[in-house]
């Protein structure tokens, strides 16, 4: 009797079950074997592409556990007639984000300055900025009474005064509460801007200027205050007549010089 026919004898249906279950674990065993190779097969650039556009729809961006997705910003329109920049502030604030929305004027008077026509002019400062008035004052009072502002060669004369009549008003005022004295206008809180009889000096730009005029403080306030001035005056925007010549004062300076010099004066 042969090898095969005496295990049949000796183990009967157990002899036929046994190759059974051996082909069987084998192919169970490759099959698992293929499973662990799909698990490890890096996705396709088709797979990459759709996880990532998964964070709210934005493409490019996806988010892990214990981190925040980067949203893409809105774009930012340009404010109605602003004479600055928007930009970054300075990480720790100079200056009084929001002060207490009203306004005071600033006590004293000044000679008259110039030889033209007179127009009188108050001094304002918003209550709760921290700000010196009387310095504010001097400055302003400094800037129209110089020789290269609107009074040049006898045009106007400006006179600052506190009490009786005036006709027109210059505001130092924080950049949360500025749109609030130029309604219709949208500051972004950053630039300052004229309204009726009132400009307004938007108080960070006092107090930091802005990238183009790179730390010239002294001569953007000039600037700041002759432009809003201007706009009382009547006069609107104008261009860069061209690279290398001074900007015009009633450019928007701030927003770009677009290839022309920094200029704080009218008749510079």
């Amino acid at each position: 009797m042969g090898r095969v026919s005496r295990f049949v004898q000796i183990y009967g249906w157990r002899a036929y079950a046994i190759p059974i279950l051996v082909v069987a674990t084998l192919l169970a065993l490759v099959e698992v074997a293929g499973e662990d190779s799909a698990a490890q097969t890096p996705p396709t650039s088709e797979q990459q592409s759709s996880a990532s556009t998964d964070n709210d729809g934005v493409p490019g961006t996806t988010t892990s556990p214990g981190s925040t997705a980067q949203s893409t910003p809105a774009a930012e329109a340009e404010p109605v007639n602003p004479s600055a920049t928007f930009s970054a502030e300075p990480a720790t604030p100079t200056f009084v984000q929001r002060g207490e929305g009203t306004l005071s004027v600033v006590p004293g008077r000044s000679a008259v300055l110039g030889t033209g026509p007179l127009l009188r002019f108050r001094v304002e400062v918003e209550d709760g900025t921290d700000v010196d008035g009387a310095a504010f004052a001097r400055a302003v009072e400094e800037t129209l009474g110089d020789p290269r502002s609107w009074g040049a060669g006898g045009r106007q004369a400006f006179q600052r005064v506190d009490t009786g009549p005036f006709d027109f008003r210059v505001a130092l005022v924080s950049p949360d509460n500025v749109n609030s004295f130029c309604p219709g206008l949208d500051t972004g809180g950053y630039t300052s801007c004229r309204s009726g009889d009132r400009a307004v000096i938007n108080l960070a730009r006092w107090e930091t200027a802005v990238p183009d005029y790179e730390g010239d403080l002294p001569t953007y306030r000039q600037y700041v205050v002759n432009h809003e001035v201007g706009h009382y005056l009547g006069n609107g925007h104008e261009a860069c007549p061209g690279a290398g010549a001074l900007a015009p004062v009633m450019q928007q300076q701030t927003l770009g010089l677009g290839g022309c010099r920094k200029n704080a004066w009218p008749y510079p």
